[in-house]
């Protein structure tokens, strides 16, 4: 009842603001006439070119749709609320994006998806045309002849940033697909037929399950819809406006297998029908090759707001025009940085960058509204909102790689994070959030690194000590299970909670980036007091074993103890003791004193890069981008081959960067060797192309791998440049031989903040064998607590 109220007030609203538009449309056309007669004689219609280096052209989206990259290939434009893409799958796990490579049938297109996520949601608003009897149910994806869904080859698909095309074979009929922010566009173009069918099927959604809908039919060219879904996220609500080119012939809407209406004589307006099985077809007859376009508004607010969107973004019915926007909106973006290398390498080097941009997603409307945590309705005020934070993810590398190049939507990420803290009734950063939902998904409170990351580095037009206290209250808040017996003890005992050692050490992590800001802003006693919680990684340190070790509420270890064992409700998350032993980004040295020097320290990294058993124990991860126990087909693995530059060996670090750059990722669909996870996978090819890595985000330094490019380019977002060269740069070159920061000669196995913030020059000096002088000596080592 309360959703068909709302409904039937934004529909109102609809009528009303429909009403004003047609007055202001009169007006405004009024004007556009008599300027377009007093100035057609001095200019020309100007259309936006493709710059002069496309580099669009290197990016491949079908990177990562086979296997666990879990990304999609569709339309979309940077950081897009719309994710216009087709669906191959939508019940099983094995595709949460909604397509998978190896898949021959697709259900249709829907207009928002995950980029490289675990888990499957979304797929909202499902567009397919069809030819023939109308079918109102999908079928069996291994038997499409039994619904709605079409056969379909890769010979006939296309992908590029911003644009999507693929041909029907079941209905020969060719589909493509552009964006912008908010909406997308269609172009179907049919064979020669008197029943071209166009269906949007509302039930159609990413495992998750519709709870209400609502079609409306406004005029013989536009409807208009809503559902609220729950899945991954328990209450989502979504509107949609639809302007079809071609008036309809027939019309009709199906709720629950049955027509409501089917009206092919005559067009009656404001038709509707609510439910949680709703379709809206049209049929159409059409001549040989003629096109068909819908263009699509999406709004989390309101239907108004979904049509307000849509003709704000795209007013006219140009096709092309609308995706050369979209490329030249990617190419923008991509010229962000520039690299010089092989096409390999930029195939490869672009597609990451294109995946990085992907998310987190605009989520406000063209005027500024947004349904908030609070299921209000909200104005964003000095910035823009965002949805979609991964932030056990993105916290390493997205973000990190944002406050270089994308420092205003960063900004805008972290007042969107605040945001979402205010709406909170437990006073809450988000953990992973979309939409207007927090899901709870992974451990951390990894807000708190992204905002003090972005404080310390001077980035972001957001009051600190507002985001100080948002941090440090989440940090304390009993809403996180028994954090208040970590702070207590000093650890989280695995008789209370399941991934007892993950959280501790990941709590210790944060922390960290508290006590950070606390002293940047002169809080001594809240410094203290983090810091303190900083160096809980001890606590679950065994000095027997070596190994990061679960332990109960009196202090024991668990038994029986298997440093390979993997289980999902065990004391680690996504990972084994062998993976999370070396999390303790803030204080390597300190883990390198409990492990009884240098020596002990690379020997036992040695042993977790070794792809033999070691140490009696017997068995290995059996997950893609595993080398060894190390897994870089996730996230706590992805800072492990940088720690050699803390122990005194830089070079072993330089070869297993190379090594994971040539073995994990490439241009092809099947590249990716784990889920993308919002960029994230992404964000660390990129950086390692630039040879360095932020180890510890919070800290104002990056750390040194080995540039795997020739040389680069990249525009900083205060308008600086910092450009890397590699000389004698190939495949065998990999090691570093000398290196310069600014033209200074450069020992230091790190890079400080303040020396690239205004700009650098990265010279490297490159050969084919490890010159074991280079950064070897103690004041070389990145920054660690027990080093100050």
């Amino acid at each position: 009842m309360i959703s068909t109220t709302m409904h039937y007030l934004n529909t109102k609203r609809l009528t009303e603001a429909t009403k004003t538009k047609k007055k202001q449309n009169i007006f405004r056309l009024i004007i556009s006439t008599i300027l377009f007669v007093f100035l057609g004689s001095c200019q020309a219609p100007q259309k936006t070119e493709i710059p002069a280096e496309d580099l669009a052209q290197y990016v491949n989206p079908f990177v990562g749709t086979w296997g666990d990259g879990n990304t999609y290939p569709g339309a979309v434009t940077p950081f897009g609320l719309v994710q216009f893409s087709p669906d191959t799958e939508k019940e099983s796990w094995r595709g949460p994006s909604g397509y998978e490579y190896i898949d021959s049938t697709l259900y249709g297109f829907s207009m928002t998806h995950f980029n490289g996520t675990g888990v499957p949601d979304l797929g909202d608003f499902l567009i397919i045309p069809t030819v023939g009897k109308l079918q109102f149910e999908p079928g069996d994806k291994h038997e499409p002849d039994t619904g709605y869904m079409s056969r379909f080859s890769h010979e006939t698909e296309k992908a590029s940033p911003g644009y999507y095309s693929v041909l029907l074979s079941d209905y020969n009929v060719k589909a493509e697909l552009t964006a912008t922010e908010r909406a997308g566009i269609a172009r179907f173009t049919f064979p020669e037929t008197d029943s071209a069918n166009i269906l949007i099927d509302l039930s159609h959604v990413l495992k998750s399950k519709v709870i209400w809908a609502n079609l409306r039919i406004e005029n013989n060219q536009l409807i208009t819809g809503y559902h609220l879904t729950s899945g991954w996220a328990p209450e989502r609500h979504l509107y949609f406006a639809a302007r079809f080119s071609k008036p309809f012939n027939t019309v009709g809407l199906v709720n629950d297998g049955k027509k409501v209406l089917d009206d092919s004589k005559y067009f009656r307006s404001e038709t509707q029908t609510s439910g949680e099985d709703l379709q809206f077809f049209t049929r159409y007859k059409v001549q040989k090759d003629e096109a068909v376009i819908v263009k699509i508004g999406l709004s989390a607010v309101s239907a108004a707001n979904a049509l307000e969107n849509l003709d704000a973004e795209i007013p006219g019915w140009d096709f092309e025009e609308v995706a050369l926007q979209a490329r030249n909106a990617w190419n923008r973006e991509l010229h962000k940085i520039k690299i010089e290398g092989e096409q390999k390498l930029k195939e490869t080097f672009y597609t990451s960058l294109y995946h990085a941009f992907l998310s987190p997603n605009i989520y406000e409307d063209v005027n500024g509204e947004y349904r908030g945590f609070d299921q209000n309705i909200h104005r964003s005020d000095g910035f823009t909102n965002y949805t979609i934070f991964s932030l056990w993810d993105t916290y390493r590398a997205v973000h990190p790689l944002f406050n270089l190049i994308q420092a205003e939507r960063n900004t805008d990420m972290v007042q969107s994070m605040l945001a979402h803290f205010n709406q909170s009734s437990d006073n809450l950063l988000p953990i992973w959030t979309f939409y207007n939902n927090e899901n709870w998904c992974m451990i951390g409170y990894h807000a708190v690194s992204v905002i003090a990351d972005a404080y310390l580095k001077g980035i972001g037009n957001f009051d600190a000590e507002t985001a100080y206290q948002a941090i440090k209250t989440t940090a304390m808040s009993p809403a996180y299970e028994h954090v208040l017996d970590y702070a207590e003890r000093g650890y989280v005992p695995f008789d209370m909670e399941d991934e007892s050692v993950s959280k501790t050490l990941e709590y210790a992590y944060d922390d960290y980036c508290i006590a950070h800001m606390a002293g940047k802003l002169g809080k001594t006693d809240d410094y203290n007091y983090f810091m303190k919680r900083a160096m809980s990684y001890k606590n679950v340190f065994d000095p027997e074993t070596k190994f990061m070790r679960g332990k109960d509420s009196e202090g024991n270890w668990r038994e029986p103890f298997n440093p390979v064992k993997y289980e999902k409700s065990g004391d680690f998350t996504e990972a084994s003791s062998w993976q999370y032993t070396w999390y303790v980004p803030q204080d390597v040295q300190g883990l390198i004193n409990l492990m009884g020097g240098d020596k002990q320290f690379t020997n036992k990294l040695d042993s977790l890069f070794n792809p033999n058993p070691v140490d009696g124990e017997t068995g290995v991860l059996h997950f893609d981008g595993g080398i060894g126990q190390y897994w870089h087909g996730n996230e706590p693995s992805h800072h492990i081959a940088y720690l050699y530059n803390y122990a005194g060996q830089p070079w072993k670090t330089q070869e297993l960067v190379h090594y994971i750059m040539k073995t994990q990722y490439g241009a092809k669909p099947n590249s990716l060797c784990g889920n993308d996870d919002c960029g994230q996978m992404s964000a660390w090819y990129i950086f390692n192309t630039l040879g360095f890595y932020p180890v510890c985000p919070v800290n104002e330094e990056y750390v040194i791998g080995s540039p795997c490019a020739p040389a680069a380019t990249v525009r900083l977002s205060n308008g600086s440049v910092i450009e890397m060269k590699a000389d004698n740069y190939s495949e065998k070159n990999i090691y570093i031989q000398s290196m310069q920061l600014n033209g200074k000669e450069w020992n230091k196995t790190y890079i400080p903040f303040d020396e690239i913030k205004s700009g650098a020059k990265i010279s490297y000096k490159m050969g084919p064998a490890p010159n074991k002088k280079w950064g070897t000596t103690n004041d070389s080592r990145p920054e660690s607590i027990s080093l100050k």
